[in-house]
């Protein structure tokens, strides 16, 4: 829930309390009395932005038209991850997004890029990556490995049972070149798709 403001969070919980309690959602007017709003249109404004967070499903037509949408079945999406603990550990989601058909291989998992290695294939800081676990590893592939307790994204430059390579997609760094046998190495996956945030 850490893309919603405290004023959504408020409300989102108010809707949820509400549906647990009494089987049904809120009106638009229980809601602005709630919260001390002028009108149902400051409600209105939130519930249409915590539509669009995916959080919640609007339907038209009814005065309680409101469905919470089942954000904890969704992709979820990886932030920063920690020295050691599995990808898909529970620290490490940042929220959960519906799936997008955003690729025919499926998506596993969305990561969240940091850094700028890898601008000049057109991967920035701060974009999504989807991410397959079970696609096979090919030279050529954006993958996601990791290094001991780091995770990077990187093409696949080489690979052998003695030898990696991991280019990174812009002249400032260099390649990364490392031997399985010497470090725990692994692949968490394939990059499939993107998505940008361009709000």
């Amino acid at each position: 829930m850490s893309n919603l403001t405290v004023r959504q969070k408020e409300i989102f919980e108010f809707i949820k309390s509400k549906i647990s309690d009494k089987g049904y959602p809120p009106t638009r007017m229980e809601i602005s009395n709630y919260f001390g709003f002028k009108s149902p249109n400051a409600a209105e404004d939130h519930l249409k932005a915590l539509k669009k967070k995916g959080f919640i499903e609007i339907l038209s037509g009814t005065s309680r038209g409101i469905s919470l949408s089942n954000v904890d079945e969704g992709i979820p999406i990886i932030g920063l991850v920690s020295a050691g603990s599995p990808m898909l550990a529970e620290e490490n989601v940042e929220k959960r997004i519906p799936p997008h058909p955003i690729s025919s291989h499926g998506v596993d998992y969305y990561l969240r890029v940091k850094g700028d290695s890898m601008i000049d294939i057109g991967i920035f800081d701060n974009d999504l990556i989807a991410v397959n676990k079970d696609l096979n590893i090919k030279k050529g592939s954006i993958v996601i490995a990791r290094i001991d307790d780091e995770v990077t994204v990187k093409t696949l430059k080489e690979f052998s049972a003695n030898k990696v390579i991991l280019r990174a997609e812009n002249p400032n760094y260099k390649d990364i070149v490392v031997n399985p046998n010497n470090v725990h190495f692994d692949f968490e996956g394939t990059c499939v798709g993107l998505i940008r945030n361009i709000s």
